[in-house]
């Protein structure tokens, strides 16, 4: 039957042609589609079924394409995003809500997305909410939270249209994302739609085993055994330094282990062939024996008398440490009236974006140029010229778009491989890691044990508070040091606290590295900080909502480093804008309660409250953002963009802080992505640094260019710019001055005209006790949740969200709502179901994070307090819409049911564990 299928020719409609392919065995429909028919607006995610991303339609009806044989498409009719454009009128209106609802970030579900709508659509006209969640039960999103995708479909079946500013794209108006139409057709390019068939592929071979010696075999005769493997690469072949990382004193992970490895996952070699080669090429054939050796893959086993090192110069595992103190802290707890204290543990948490890594890479002119999903192209260049041994020069990172980052992407995957295997062949290459290379490989949350305790007087006042924080920061160093750093600063939360003392130190083990995973370390600190709150109100007898605010921080009042704000500190205000719904759903719930009581029912309702507080950039370090604009003859506006979008939305809100610098409309601009050839280094993207720090970036650049403008008339900053066809007009008053570009010279890029600006926010260093000014901003957040806890089975359900972040100024008002909504999702996740363990949830249905089911309603509350150093007075936000979400769900379940549950994900065991433990 194989020797059959080999030959067997298949006939089949795509998008409404005919076409005749001759499959593989067991070839997937999925391969077929994008390697034989360039169908790249099908994404893959998992090659398991479990993410949907590949979702096609089959005589109308959806299905998994990477789970379906190329073979059972024979004489069907299949259907694609991109097909489906041309001919699906229900298709059109999805894409077209889905744009003005702002539903997609990434980008990299939208396409399984929008085909699974149109198939429940075709069936149910006027489809209510659950029918929308259940059709789209299969299609995971990791970014936008659900709700707006739910939105976008019930406005397409209703023929609804979102108010929408398609004309005005000032600063505040909620504009459709820049490059939201390319991702919600299928037709953005992403690291593995680069690369073609006929480039070479790469596989590496890794640890089976957490910590392991080893040894290869014979590898020449090995690659004369095996046709189509042409060959392979080691530690041997990098001819630069075997090392990388991203912090310059903790560079310490190799490309390739070298003698001994210290996480399973770990690669040790990489072979080089042709692409059906290397697919069907099985690891265990690779010659490579292994000697299993002791190895600590936990806190407790790292930190043990007499544990394995895991690096011999990093005694007792530890890595590095952190501290912030103020005050008297011990005094201040002796002396107060009620004091708190708990031991609190997380888990490792997996960024679990839905395009795992992939690129290609090639060789020009002597040249190496990488094609890759990435949120630092200039860091990976830096790097890569280190490992190379190549001048940054002879390198040119060029990102693709990037399917979800969330701090993982920050490092490298997959680039060094690439370099290292187009370099020794001269070839063109690709490789794409799977599901489980990616969730073995590539970095973590990383795990904590938290004790913490905190004083209050009698009137509720918060006095002496003391942290001491474990954090398990796995086999190398990645961004564990900045979490380390980071965490000290951030665990006394958004509050006034006089007398303080914080710890931190980070523990090697052998497990995947722990690295940048929004929040770096916070989301983990405020857990038990906002549950030790709740405590202390408990105490008190005081409502938890009033406690915070009797609390919070305020302009004029030191943080925990003796910094300053005098004006933009907005916790506050997001606090108090939770009391009307507060108080509402505090009283439901009691209400609920009783009742449910009085019937002999399982489930308690309960409302929780948290805050939270994160500063926008490095820590106590330099941290810049460049920014380039050019005009050209013919009146282009070519704005050089390199803050990378990972769906966040910097593509637009940088080009609208661009442009009202400028004063011009946002869609006069072309813009272009972070190429390291053609691009300045607007930084990486991590730590809610971009609408700030290269927000920033791009207003002095804008203004910039508008002064060389009027400069040329003597015309004042009132003067109003128009660009008509290839001239530039500037109107003041009555009078009007053109410019004609035609006539203008123009410089080495093309331009006529151009500027070029930096933005480095102001801090300090921190002193020996952590003294100092490490962020020029802070972001804050105030989140509530309502939940539905079964006290006999220990399940939760969150059913509603009520969620105040002040961002300063709401640059667009939609994408501000969606990364709140994502945060959540991510933040609900990290509290109710989502578990890493080594070796077991390697893949998506072992490892669960929620689906469109999970996501309950969510009210955004969007608080102005404007900054003094933001562009427009606006604040980051990426990492802050996560981190009040987990410790107001636990909050929440402790209401519910007086059940405080310390060891997070809080599953069904451990909230049954803690309800036991609270009534005995």
């Amino acid at each position: 039957m194989d020797d059959f299928l080999e030959n067997c020719l298949i006939n089949f409609e795509v998008n409404g042609r005919e076409v005749c392919i001759q499959p593989a065995v067991g070839e997937r429909l999925s391969a077929a589609l994008r390697e034989r028919l360039k169908l790249k607006d099908v994404k893959v995610g998992c090659d398991a079924g479990d993410c949907g991303a590949c979702t096609v339609l089959i005589n109308g009806l959806p299905v998994c394409s990477c789970l379906t044989s190329a073979h059972e498409a024979e004489c069907r009719k299949v259907e694609t995003i991109q097909g489906l454009l041309k001919h699906d009128k229900t298709a059109k209106k999805l894409v077209k809500s889905f744009q003005e609802t702002g539903a997609t970030q990434c980008g990299i579900c939208t396409p399984g997305m929008i085909v699974s709508a149109v198939a429940l659509l075709r069936r149910i006209k006027s489809p209510r909410e659950e029918q929308i969640e259940n059709a789209l039960g299969g299609v995971l999103c990791r970014c936008t939270g659900y709700r707006k995708i739910t939105k976008a479909v019930l406005f397409a079946a209703q023929n609804k249209e979102k108010a929408i500013n398609h004309t005005d794209s000032r600063v505040g108006n909620a504009i459709a994302r820049l490059d939201g139409e390319i991702k919600v057709s299928g037709r953005e390019i992403y690291g593995d739609d680069v690369g073609e068939t006929d480039f070479l592929g790469i596989k590496i071979i890794r640890s089976p085993f957490p910590r392991a010696k080893f040894k290869f075999g014979n590898l020449q005769q090995f690659l004369r055994q095996n046709l189509g493997i042409i060959n392979y690469l080691t530690a041997r072949d990098v001819k630069g330094v075997n090392r990388f990382g991203v912090i310059p004193d903790f560079i310490d992970q190799p490309v390739f282990a070298e003698f001994e490895t210290r996480f399973r996952g770990e690669a040790v070699a990489a072979i080089i062939g042709k692409s059906e080669a290397i697919a069907n090429f099985d690891v265990e054939e690779f010659p490579v024996s292994w000697e299993p050796l002791p190895f600590a893959d936990s806190l407790n086993t790292a930190m043990a008398e007499n544990a394995p090192l895991v690096h011999a110069n990093r005694a007792g595992n530890e890595m590095c440490s952190g501290i912030v103190q103020r005050g008297s802290p011990e005094a201040a707890l002796k002396c107060a009236d009620v004091v708190v204290e708990g031991e609190f543990e997380t888990s490792f948490v997996e960024h679990a974006y839905i395009e795992p890594e992939a690129g290609c890479a090639r060789v020009v002119d002597g040249r190496v140029e990488i094609f890759s999903g990435t949120q630092a192209p200039v860091m990976n260049l830096e790097s890569l010229a280190q490992i190379l041994g190549m001048k940054r020069s002879d390198i040119r990172i060029v990102p693709t778009a990037t399917g979800g980052g969330f701090g993982s992407k920050l490092d490298l995957s997959v680039q060094p491989y690439l370099a290292l295997a187009t370099l020794k062949t001269g070839k063109p290459v690709r490789l794409t890691y799977s599901r489980t290379e990616s969730m073995q490989s590539t970095t973590k949350r990383h795990p904590s044990r938290i004790s913490m305790r905190i004083g209050a007087t009698k009137d509720g006042k918060v006095s002496g508070l003391t942290y001491d924080g474990s954090f398990n920061t796995g086999a190398y160093a990645s961004w564990g040091p900045t979490v380390i750093n980071r965490v000290p600063v951030h665990a006394s939360g958004p509050y006034y606290v006089e007398d303080y003392r914080a710890n931190s130190r980070a523990i090697n083990t052998h497990c995947p590295p722990a690295g940048a995973f929004r929040g770096f370390g916070v989301p983990q600190s405020a857990i038990a900080q906002e549950s030790l709150f709740d405590e202390l109100a408990i105490l008190l007898n005081e409502d938890q909502l009033e406690f915070r605010i009797k609390n919070v921080l305020a302009d004029s009042l030191p943080t925990v480093c003796g910094q300053v704000f005098e004006q933009g500190v907005g916790i506050g205000e997001c606090f108090k804008s939770l009391r009307s719904a507060w108080n509402k759903v505090k009283n439901r719930v009691k209400e609920y309660n009783m009742v449910a009581a009085t019937n002999g029912s399982n489930l308690r309702r309960g409302v929780g409250v948290a805050g939270g507080w994160y500063g926008c950039g490095n820590t106590s370090l330099p941290n810049p953002s460049t920014i380039k604009a050019g005009i050209k003859h013919d009146g282009s506006i070519i704005l050089h963009q390199g803050a990378v979008d990972i769906g966040q939305g910097s593509n637009t809100v940088i080009s609208q802080i661009f442009a009202e610098g400028f004063g011009i409309s946002t869609y006069q601009l072309q813009l272009v992505g972070g190429d390291t050839d053609v691009t300045p280094n607007a930084g990486k993207t991590s730590a809610s640094r971009q609408t700030f720090v290269s927000g920033n970036a791009a207003k002095r650049c804008a203004e910039s260019l508008r002064r060389k403008i009027l400069r040329r008339f003597n015309a004042s900053n009132k003067a109003s710019i128009f660009f008509v066809d290839d001239m530039i007009i500037v109107r003041e008053g009555d009078n009007d001055h053109k410019l004609d570009l035609q006539q203008m010279p123009i410089d080495a890029n093309g331009y006529v005209l151009s500027a070029e600006e930096t933005y480095d926010p102001p801090t300090k260093p921190l002193d020996k006790n952590g003294q100092g000014i490490p962020y020029a901003q802070y972001g804050y957040a105030a989140q509530m949740c309502e939940v539905e806890v079964d006290i006999k089975l220990g399940t939760v359900r969150a059913l509603q969200f009520t969620a105040a972040h002040d961002v300063g100024r709401a640059i667009n008002p939609m994408l501000i709502e969606g990364q709140i909504e994502g945060g959540i999702a991510q933040g609900l996740g990290m509290a109710l179901m989502e578990e890493y363990v080594p070796g077991r949830t390697e893949n998506l249905h072992d490892y669960l994070i929620p689906t469109i089911g999970d996501i309950p309603p969510i009210h955004s509350i969007i608080v102005e307090v404007p900054d003094q150093v933001g562009p427009y007075g606006a604040k980051g936000l990426g990492e802050h819409a996560l981190i009040p979400t987990a410790p107001a769900i636990l909050n929440a379940i402790r209401n519910a049911c007086g059940a405080r549950v310390k060891k997070i994900p809080a599953t069904p065991e451990r909230v049954l564990a803690a309800i036991h433990a609270a009534n005995d």
